[in-house]
């Protein structure tokens, strides 16, 4: 391989460098088509060329970020078709708002996120202005122990007193301070659950299902922190407040996508 000829021409250079390097490394030990030395020639002209074009690393970082963007944007339309029954209609999830309105807004939450407890007045804002808005609650416990047991709990009351779900919720992520399994426990006596019953309930193995089901979603949907939304066909990440959502569900009303 003639390298002196290709130094001259640097994209090829590194297209033909980076090709060799590849090849070599993948070809199994004792047929490799280049020896130690030219190997490390090789990689020395890749580091030469790269180190005075830095500029290409930024080419390549954002090749790489466009594609991480299509694989992730593909996988939320696969999720949201493949797995539209789990997220719009499952057993596991609590439900805000007139259940006939033909817009809703499926929110992941943790109880111990302050920026879900901040977006807790814009869910209330929507469904006290808006009978054509509902919410869907999906439990993500992401924030440690603490917030994985208030969920577990928070499920056993919606299965023990499904009437009185929407109140247990604004309750406990309304109230101040850090919330665990007992702070949990105590809203849920407060509005009249049986205390032993509730713990009871919240600590049989199929309470986890409804938390297994949303993280799953969530894997599928690219979400790993709250609040997380989905709207229409996006999936909206932060507490982007109330006037960014009713944009997007205005759109979804007018045309049945969040971007007209």
């Amino acid at each position: 391989m003639n390298w002196t000829s290709l130094r001259a021409k640097p994209r090829a250079l590194l297209a033909a460098a980076g090709f060799a390097l590849a090849a070599t490394l993948a070809l199994p030990v004792g047929a490799q088509a280049f020896d130690a030395g030219q190997r490390t020639e090789i990689e020395g002209i890749i580091r030469e060329y790269l180190l005075a074009n830095p500029e290409l690393m930024l080419e390549v970082q954002s090749a790489l970020e466009k594609k991480q963007d299509e694989q992730k944007k593909a996988s939320q339309a696969r999720t949201l078709s493949e797995m539209k029954n789990e997220l719009f209609s499952s057993e596991h999830q609590v439900e805000i708002g007139d259940p006939n309105a033909p817009v809703t807004v499926v929110e992941f939450f943790d109880y111990n996120c302050g920026f879900c407890q901040r977006a807790l007045a814009d869910m209330n804002k929507f469904v006290e202005e808006d009978k054509n808005v509902r919410f869907i609650l999906k439990e993500f416990p992401v924030l440690g122990e603490a917030s994985l047991q208030a969920h577990k709990v928070s499920q056993a009351f919606n299965r023990l007193m499904p009437e009185k779900a929407a109140e247990f919720h604004r309750l406990l992520l309304g109230a101040p301070g850090r919330k665990d399994g007992e702070v949990a426990l105590k809203v849920g006596e407060s509005l009249g659950a049986d205390l032993a019953a509730l713990k009871a309930e919240s600590e049989k193995p199929e309470i986890l299902e409804g938390l297994k089901e949303a993280y799953r979603l969530a894997d599928g949907l690219g979400i790993t922190g709250t609040p997380s939304y989905v709207v229409g066909d996006e999936v909206v990440f932060g507490a982007v407040g109330y006037d960014a959502l009713n944009t997007k569900v205005a759109n979804v009303k007018s045309c049945g996508k969040t971007v007209c």
